[in-house]
Order: structure tokens, then C-alpha cells, then sequence
């Protein structure tokens, strides 16, 4: 899919001095050094909230290589006894807006793009129980964890001393060194006809949602990594940052397309406020739910708000380490991994 919605600009990038040498050995296991520079953010050619193209600059951070799995937050867990917003039982006459968060998972679509394609309240759904009661992470430990609101990302980020990556952080690190290209692997979606990410196989919602023999999320790393050594940054599940959710320019529905909202997690809204005041961080990177025939947003470019107060199947994170490090509150003594 590419439905240009500017005329094509090209952009000169400033010439900047950056040692791709990282500063010392990876902080904790796992991690990749990104090496930072200037580079252009977003896209003029997909969707409107995705533009205009702007220079971005950022510098050099390390980053997880992989996505925060369900038994990394596991241990998290265990070693604070922290209980996810989606666990806690709720009263909706005390929260903004009335309405109870989170509890958000995913069933069989059964029309094509509404605004509620593929999304049902399932009461119960959890971390623990990603797909509603009776059904455990047993066998998904390497799964990435789902079902995590902002409160509960920033939390473990907390206790792990470390940082939720900014937008242009997180954009930047899904490039993979290929600036301005359309997809983290280079301007074609499927070059040699090569699957390079958890997305949907075929037209949505008929057809298979994942690959490789499962049917949601993928064990974090069954693709191959950008050009930074970092996996699953597109497909598999759409990430949190730590930006507030700004538009770029005025939708005037929630529902426009071209962006359907059957993987985009929550409603366009502008001023990062949704209905009843909840603010909304910026969602990157796709989802297994996100399809070929109309929902382009397995790309770096891509990017959808989400309430803070919401949990999804579908929506997950990782974490970062700024240079110099910025110390965490409640840290651990030794590596939490």
C-alpha cells in the first residue's frame, strides 16, 4: 500500500560527527548501543498523522534488543509484589471519564474496519491471563508481556533503572540505520517475498494472523534484526513511548480513513486527551493485527494514541539507557534479567 498524501520532499541531512563506538560494554545483557544522528522522522507518502517529515535528532542511547517478555515481567513482579492495572478491581463512577480501563483483548474480527474491528472487553484479561480467564503465559514465556498500561510500563522501567524510549528514540532505533526508507528492512514490504515481521498473513480479518506456527504474538526474535541488532520492532505488538500523544494536523474524524483502527489500539485525538480527560502516549511499530490490504502501519513512521489507562493484547514495550545513565527510582542492585 501507498497512497501518497504529499508530493515527495527530499530533505538534506546536516552533517553530524557521531562515533558508532559504544561507550563501554552493554549496561545490562541483552541490550544494543545506538549509536544516535540526525535523521528524518515520519512520512509524507501513508497516513496524515504520520506527517509531515521533519529532522530529528537523537543521541546515542542503548536499547533492549527484544521486546520486555512475560518472564522478565514475571520477575519484575515477584521481586515488588507490583499489581498491574488491569489486575485491580475498579470502581467507574471514581475513575476520568466513568469508564472502566484496560481489561482489552482481542477476538475474531467479524466486520471488516469499523471502528471496533477485532476488539472485545474481555473481563479478566491480564498479563497473566492474556487471553481472558483460563488462559495462562504456560508456554509463552518468550513472549513479549501484553495487556501493560503506561502506569505499569513506567513502573517496571522504575525498578529496572532504566527509560521508556521517546518517540524519536524509538524511531530512530527502527530504522536500523535506513533513513527515510519505508520499512525498517528497506522500501519493500516483502523483498523476495521474505516475511521480516510478525503481521497479518492475508486480507483482514479472513485469513491467518501470525506466522511460523502461531496464531498472536511470536516469540520475541523469530525475525531477523534491523541493522542495529534490535528485534521485533515492527509487527508482533505495537510499543509504548514515552511522548504524549500530539496530532500533526486535524483529523476530522477519529475514524478517517486511511487509517483504519482495527490495530491502531484507540481513536485519533488530538491534544492527547481522549474522552474524560485520560491523556495518550504515541503507540509504535504494528501489530500482529495490522494486514497488507488497508493497514499499513508495520513501519517505523507509524504511529497510533493510546490512553494511558489502557491495556491491550496487543500492545507491549521496552526499555532504553540513556548516556549518561539516568538513575531510576528503586533500581535494583544487580542487573534485573
Amino acid at each position: 500500500m501507498h497512497n501518497p498524501l504529499h508530493a515527495p520532499r527530499l530533505v538534506r541531512l546536516p552533517a553530524l560527527a557521531v562515533d558508532p563506538r559504544p561507550p563501554g560494554p552493554p549496561p545490562y545483557p541483552g541490550m544494543a548501543w545506538i549509536v544516535g544522528g540526525t535523521f528524518r522522522m515520519g512520512s509524507n507518502d501513508f497516513y496524515p498523522e504520520e506527517a509531515p517529515v521533519n529532522l530529528a535528532t537523537v543521541r546515542g542511547f542503548w536499547m533492549d534488543r527484544r521486546p520486555v517478555t512475560n518472564a522478565r515481567f514475571r520477575r519484575f513482579v515477584e521481586a515488588t509484589g507490583y499489581v498491574t492495572v488491569a489486575e485491580r478491581r475498579m470502581d467507574p463512577a471514581g475513575l476520568r471519564g466513568g469508564r472502566l480501563p484496560a481489561l482489552r483483548g482481542f477476538s475474531r474480527p467479524t466486520s471488516r474496519w469499523s471502528c471496533a474491528t477485532g476488539e472485545a472487553w474481555i473481563p479478566g484479561a491480564c498479563w497473566r491471563r492474556p487471553r481472558g480467564p483460563g488462559t495462562p503465559t504456560a508456554g509463552l514465556e518468550r513472549h513479549p508481556v501484553v495487556h501493560v498500561a503506561w502506569e505499569d510500563v513506567a513502573a517496571y522501567a522504575r525498578w529496572a533503572s532504566m527509560q521508556v524510549p521517546t518517540e524519536a528514540e524509538w524511531e530512530f532505533a527502527a530504522r536500523g540505520g535506513l533513513d527515510g526508507r519505508a520499512y525498517a528492512w528497506g522500501d519493500e514490504l516483502s523483498p523476495g517475498g521474505r516475511t521480516l515481521g510478525n503481521v497479518w498473513q492475508s486480507d483482514f480479518p479472513a485469513g491467518s494472523p501470525a506466522a511460523a506456527g502461531w496464531t498472536r504474538t511470536t516469540p520475541v526474535g523469530t525475525y531477523p534484526p534491523n541493522g542495529y541488532g534490535v528485534y521485533d520492532m515492527i509487527g508482533n505488538v505495537w510499543e509504548w513511548t514515552a511522548d504524549r500523544w500530539r496530532e500533526h494536523r486535524t483529523l476530522p474524524d477519529p475514524c478517517a480513513a486511511p487509517a483504519p483502527s482495527a490495530c491502531a489500539g484507540e481513536a485519533s485525538t488530538a491534544g492527547g486527551t481522549p474522552d474524560g480527560g485520560v491523556p495518550c502516549r504515541v503507540l509504535k511499530g504494528g501489530s500482529y493485527l495490522c494486514a497488507s490490504a488497508g493497514c499499513a502501519h508495520y513501519r517505523p513512521a507509524a504511529r497510533v494514541p493510546q490512553r494511558e489507562d489502557v491495556a491491550a493484547g496487543h500492545v507491549g514495550f521496552r526499555c532504553i539507557l540513556r548516556v549518561p545513565a539516568e538513575a531510576g527510582e528503586d533500581g535494583p542492585a544487580q542487573p534485573p534479567r
